[in-house]
């Protein structure tokens, strides 16, 4: 039981699933639907300023070695299209459509990026992303318990 609970929070702060597979994770856990909720939803959150501050920082320091840069800027093509068009649209609440929406490559770490990328306000684009996490856990969690039919998560 904890050692699937930890596996679900890991997956909750990894790039790669997020909370669309660390939530049904912490479901198998047996924790409880809500507390499973709170924590992929927590975590998901959490890394967030830890994310603009590896983009600040260690990633500067990484674009100095030739394939972190390669497959960096190879990234960023796909996350900046994604990104722009639904921040050129709606913009604050673009960002949040865009994260809330529980499809591959739409999560905080896609907006996190997009959002630095272009140069949104840093608090703004904070507050957006958590409210899409909150709501992505929100359809994930009732995806998870077959309550809504029709997402495809990963």
């Amino acid at each position: 039981m904890l050692k699937t609970l930890y596996l679900g929070i890991l997956l909750s702060m990894l790039p790669l699933g997020e909370l669309r597979v660390g939530i049904p994770v912490i479901i198998a856990s047996k924790i409880g639907i809500f507390n499973a909720f709170l924590i992929g939803t927590f975590v998901n959150i959490f890394i967030i300023p830890f994310v603009y501050i590896f983009l600040d920082s260690v990633h500067l320091e990484l674009m100095k070695i030739s394939i972190y840069r390669y497959f960096f800027n190879k990234s960023i093509k796909s996350i900046r299209k994604k990104v722009h068009g639904a921040v050129e649209k709606w913009g604050f609440f673009g960002l949040l459509i865009f994260v809330a929406i529980p499809l591959p490559g739409t999560g905080a770490y896609a907006a996190i990026v997009g959002s630095w990328i272009l140069g949104i306000d840093r608090k703004k684009s904070q507050i957006s992303i958590a409210l899409g996490v909150i709501i992505a856990g929100i359809i994930v969690t009732l995806v998870s318990l077959g309550v809504i039919h029709g997402f495809k998560l990963i």
